[in-house]
Formats: structure tokens, C-alpha cells, sequence
């Protein structure tokens, strides 16, 4: 995998290549494993052994029937594994307990394969039902890349001293391997509800491109389209992630062959897997289909972990080089001391906090609550402790991914926030965090906020919950920011998901007011995010940002934020009949868009007075915060007091 192989202390090696051929051995035993679990999944052979762990009351079934074979087989591999994971735990105890990175894991691994069986004797209890199967699968998967993540791991020195090379094309094979888990779960979710079959064209879905329902259909064949649908949906948005992250291994990867290698393989076997999943439509769901489906799939998954975790360590063993622009080669801090401050523990604990952002991400969940309360008001059966339970997980794992997007954003940004009097200050240009540590640390959160939106609030919610980090750190920060002056305009959909993230929660869906939700706030960024930029714009000039202001001056700003002001009231207007709201929302959205364009008029036609402006620009963003915090306030009290007219 490494480009160039490592150098191990010779007492080490010996052990390092016994823990290295034993993971690589369980990592191929999981992948047969989860084989197994298919066939006896499209066979029908789940309850082949109705008892557990015996089988028919027996240690080896005595019988002719293969259904029970089968599910004796596929608990035997599981066994094995088991004993494999063990073994590995007894080398790492014995020889590698000084390497944390690896002790540890493998002893979680021991508690995940316990987990894994205790999942397994629960999926046969209720009868290999839809959740029980749907869990089982994902713990498969989690097992297999944690284990991909040893096998890898293990071949890199314990302890390396500087900050390395750039980490760019480690964050985006990360939400490249975190935008395939999500699809694994999509997929395991169409097996454990039986609804791969539910259209018999591809890639079409009942020749059209959505799945449109007939009026009096049940709702349950609605809901088996709709499953299938999603998960059509996901694998095209993540077919072209996986791509763009091969391609971009091809292009900036070229100095380490390894990585470049295992990004190929992984964007030609999801091709691959995306024809699987045509010949699954066109061959009935064939047993073998379906088992090389899955299959295909774990190992696209197994490749995109290794991928994530060996561009990690190939850029921590490398020289501490970066990139022009990238930020400052230091070894601990962003200013080139290469110097921590010393703090208190509190004072570590608060640069943690600030590297999330806290204040925008005050912004963002102002706009999730209302659009769950709207979305609720189609939903009569829900009752409130399951609203108040869906909330709560909506903020908690909202706030997690936001602060996950700014911490790596920082990471990112360490070098301009040096050069800006308005972020220097921050944890990393201050040297209160290394930034390895901000980037491990963004990275940890986002993996936890998008695992439990999944596992608290739905799948279509988490998936939305990683695009919407994915948008902020790959498309805005890393291709968009330096280099073009319309960065705000396009990344500004990041920060427009929340309130389609909210609506997804209560319904599992998207739908159109959502969407008219989405580019409401889509809209609203250009003009209170330029206004902000007219203020500091020599911030950006120093720091050679081509932020609008800077690129085309003052005055195309003004008439800009004017021309987007009208877009933004005119959409606000259009979501009264769209989405059906009342009076209270109807006056709400024209008195409030009055004043927003009161003020960017005024700020356009002083945009050639460099003290007006400046003044206006102020005023204009001050009051953005508050025309959009009181606009969906709006949403959300027209939705619970419904005054219509």
C-alpha cells in the first residue's frame, strides 16, 4: 500500500507481520461472511436453524436438507472469525501494546464481533425480520472496515513526529468511504424489506425517473417504491463521488502509485456493481446475483477504507511539505512556531469548541426546528414524545456535523485565517490545537453525527446529513473558496440543507416545500454573506481570497446583493401558496421582505461611497440574521396556530 515501505524496529517486525497476514486473513473470512449471510438470505435458509447457537437442538445438523447446512455454514464462518479477532487481540496485547492506534481497536473489535453475534442470535429469534436483518448487515460492514483499518494500520510506524504532508485527498477518500457505507445501508435496507423486485426495469423506474404511484395503491407497495427508489437515488450520487475521488487520486496522487492503484480499483468495481445492480432487475433477483451484489460491495467498501486510512499515514510519513496555499509546514501550530500554547484542560476543551463554530451553527438549526413542525402538520399520527425524540436526535447529530464541516474547514483554512485580523485568533492560527488534531477531530464527529442520524432519526436524514459536510468541505472549502468569486453563491448549499434535513426526520422524505425551503436559504447566503464581505473585505484582500467584493468592487457587490434580494423575497412569497401556508406566514414574509429590501436598495445606491457603504453593509447583515430567524420562526407559528384567509 505504502509507496515506500516503512522502518519498523527489528523486535517489532516479527509480530507486525504475523498481526498483518492474520487481519488480512479476517478481513477475507468477513467478506466470505457477509457472502454467506446473502445466500442464506435469497435461499430462505435463515431459519434453517430455528435455535441458537445450536442447530435444530444439534451441534452439527443431521440432515439432507441444505437450508440448515447453509445457516450451519454461514455461523461457522462467524465462529472463525471470531477466533481469528481473538488471536489478533492476544498478538496486539503481547506485542503492540505500546501502539494505541492498533491495542485498542482490536480490542473494540472483539466487543464488535461479540455485538455482531449477539445480533446474529437476535435476527434468528425474530425471525430474520426486516430491522434484525437490516442491523445485522451493518454491523457486518463496520466489523469489515474496522478490520480493513488494522490490516492497514499496522504497516506504518507507531509514532511519527511532524505534521507530514497535505491531508486534502485523505478528507475526500474519507467521505468518499463514508458516502459508500451509507449506500451499503440504502442497499441492506431494500434486502430487509424484499423490495429489490419492485420494478422490473432499470435504470428507469417504471419508465419514468421516479417512482410515480397510481392513486389507491397500497401503502406499503408505495412504500417498497419508494425504498428502491432512494436507494437508486443514493447509488448515482455516490457513483459520481467515487469516481471524482479516483479521478482526483490520478491527478494528485501520482508521487504515491499505492494510492492510486486502490482508487482505480475501487471506481472499477463500483462500476462493476453498478451493472450487478441492472443484471439484479433483469435476472429476478438470481440467488447469485444478489450474492455478487453484496459482495462486490463490501469489497468497494473494504477498498474505500483502505484507501481513506493509507492516504492518512502515506501523508503523515511523508516530509513536512505542503502545498503553496495549503497552509504553513509546522509541526504542531499554524503560525510556524511549531509551538503549542500551554492552557488548562478548560481552555482545551474551549479551543475544541471553537474550532465548530458555535455561532453558525446557531444559524443552522434556527432553520431545521420550523421546517420539522411544517413537515409534522401533514403527519397526524405522530405523536409528540416521538416528535420531541426525533428533534432532539435532529439537533444533537445537526450540530455534531456542522461543527464537523468547520473544524475540518479550519484545518483547511489555517493558513488565510493567519493573515485575517478577524481570524487569527482562532484555535489553530493561536496554536491552542495542532492541526492534525482539528482534522481527526472534525472527521470524529462527522462519523458520529451521520451514524446516529441513522441509527436515532432515518437513513434519508443521515445521507443528507453527509452531503451536506461533504458540500461544505470538499466543494466550497477545497475547490471553490480560493478560486472563484461565486464561492458563496455555490457553496452556500450547504448551509441550505438543514431545513430539508429537518423535513426528512419527520417524513423520511423530500418533497417540494423542502425543496422551496432549501432555496429560500439558498438565496438568502449571497446577500448576508457579501454584506459581511463589503465590511471586511481588506481581510480578504490580504489574504487573497476572490471573494466578490474584492473581484468586482464595491459597487457590482451592492447591485448583486440587490438583484439577490429580490430572488429571496420572491421565493419567500411563492412558498405561501406552494407549501399552503396561513395569514400569520403571508404577512410575516411581506413585511419582513419590505425591510430586507429597503436596506439592500439603500446599500446599492450608496455603493460608490466607501463610508456609506460600509455602514449600509453593517446594517444589511445584522438584519439578515433576524429577517431570516424570524421568517421561519414564522413557518413554524403558522404551522401550530394554521389562520387562513
Amino acid at each position: 500500500m505504502a509507496a515506500s515501505t516503512p522502518v519498523l524496529p527489528r523486535s517489532v517486525v516479527p509480530a507486525v507481520t504475523r498481526y498483518h497476514k492474520l487481519a488480512l486473513a479476517t478481513v477475507v473470512s468477513t467478506i466470505l461472511l457477509v457472502a454467506m449471510g446473502v445466500i442464506v438470505r435469497a435461499t430462505g435458509s435463515g431459519m434453517g436453524c430455528p435455535d441458537w447457537p445450536l442447530c435444530n437442538g444439534q451441534l452439527i445438523p443431521s440432515t439432507t436438507d441444505y437450508r440448515p447446512w447453509l445457516e450451519w455454514i454461514h455461523r461457522a464462518i462467524a465462529s472463525i472469525i471470531g477466533f481469528e479477532i481473538l488471536g489478533l487481540a492476544n498478538l496486539a496485547v503481547r506485542h503492540l501494546r505500546d501502539r494505541r492506534s492498533i491495542l485498542w481497536p482490536t480490542l473494540f473489535a472483539v466487543v464488535l464481533v461479540g455485538f455482531q453475534a449477539y445480533l446474529g442470535e437476535e435476527t434468528v429469534r425474530l425471525g430474520n425480520s426486516g430491522p434484525s436483518v437490516l442491523a445485522h448487515l451493518a454491523s457486518a460492514m463496520a466489523l469489515l472496515g474496522l478490520l480493513t483499518y488494522l490490516t492497514v494500520r499496522v504497516r506504518y510506524p507507531g509514532r511519527m513526529v511532524g505534521e507530514g504532508a497535505s491531508q486534502r485527498f485523505t478528507l475526500v477518500a474519507t467521505l468518499a468511504a463514508a458516502s459508500i457505507y451509507a449506500l451499503l445501508l440504502f442497499g441492506s435496507n431494500v434486502m430487509a424489506n424484499d423490495a429489490g423486485a419492485v420494478f422490473t426495469d432499470w435504470p428507469l423506474m417504471n419508465g419514468g425517473i421516479s417512482p410515480a404511484t397510481a392513486p389507491g395503491l397500497p401503502p406499503v407497495v408505495a412504500g417498497l417504491y419508494e425504498i428502491q427508489a432512494l436507494h437508486r437515488y443514493v447509488a448515482g450520487i455516490v457513483a459520481l463521488i467515487v469516481w471524482a475521488t479516483a479521478i482526483g487520486a490520478w491527478r494528485t496522487q501520482k508521487a504515491r502509485p499505492g494510492i492510486v492503484r486502490v482508487a482505480l480499483w475501487m471506481g472499477a468495481l463500483f462500476t462493476v456493481q453498478v451493472a450487478i445492480g441492472a443484471l439484479l432487475v433483469f435476472t429476478a433477483l438470481a440467488p447469485w446475483a444478489r450474492t455478487l451484489h453484496v459482495v462486490v460491495g463490501a469489497v468497494v467498501w473494504a477498498l474505500s477504507v483502505a484507501l481513506a486510512v493509507a492516504s492518512y499515514y502515506e501523508a503523515r510519513t511523508a516530509g513536512a511539505t505542503i502545498p503553496a496555499g495549503e497552509g504553513p509546514g509546522t509541526s504542531d501550530g499554524g503560525d510556524g512556531s511549531g509551538t503549542l500554547r500551554k492552557h488548562s484542560t478548560g481552555d482545551t476543551v474551549r479551543a475544541y469548541i471553537a474550532l465548530t463554530k458555535p455561532r453558525i451553527i446557531e444559524l443552522l438549526l434556527v432553520t431545521t426546528i420550523p421546517a420539522m413542525v411544517l413537515a409534522t402538520r401533514n403527519l397526524p399520527g405522530m405523536n409528540a414524545p416521538e416528535w420531541f425524540r426525533l428533534a432532539f436526535w435532529t439537533l444533537v447529530c445537526g450540530s455534531l456535523a456542522a461543527g464537523s464541516a468547520n473544524a475540518i474547514n479550519q484545518y483547511l483554512d489555517r493558513d488565510i485565517d493567519l493573515l485575517m485580523s478577524r481570524t487569527r485568533r482562532r484555535p489553530l492560527p493561536a496554536n491552542d490545537v495542532t492541526p492534525e488534531n482539528a482534522m481527526v477531530f472534525g472527521i470524529a464527529l462527522g462519523i458520529i453525527s451521520v451514524s446516529a442520524m441513522a441509527f436515532f432519526v432515518n437513513l434519508v436524514a443521515a445521507f443528507l446529513t453527509l452531503l451536506a459536510i461533504a458540500f461544505y468541505v470538499v466543494v466550497y472549502t477545497i475547490l471553490l473558496k480560493r478560486n472563484t468569486s461565486q464561492n458563496i453563491v455555490i457553496g452556500g448549499a450547504a448551509g441550505a440543507l438543514p431545513p430539508v434535513i429537518g423535513w426528512a426526520a419527520v417524513t423520511g422524505r423530500i418533497e417540494i416545500p423542502a425543496v422551496v425551503l432549501f432555496l429560500l436559504v439558498f438565496y438568502w447566503t449571497p446577500p448576508h454573506f457579501w454584506a459581511l464581505a463589503l465590511r471586511i473585505r481588506k481581510d480578504y484582500e490580504a489574504a487573497r481570497i476572490p471573494m466578490l467584493p474584492v473581484v468586482k468592487g464595491v459597487p457590482e457587490t451592492t447591485r448583486q446583493i440587490a438583484l439577490y434580494a429580490v430572488v429571496l423575497v420572491a421565493i419567500s412569497l411563492a412558498f405561501y401558496p406552494i407549501a399552503g401556508m396561513g395569514l400569520v406566514y403571508l404577512v410575516a414574509a411581506v413585511g419582513l421582505g419590505a425591510v430586507f429590501l429597503w436596506r439592500a436598495y439603500v446599500l446599492w445606491t450608496q455603493g460608490t461611497s466607501p463610508d456609506g457603504s460600509l455602514t449600509q453593509s453593517i446594517r444589511l447583515y445584522k438584519y439578515s440574521i433576524s429577517y431570516l430567524t424570524l421568517l421561519f420562526a414564522a413557518v413554524m407559528v403558522d404551522a401550530l396556530v394554521v389562520v387562513r384567509i
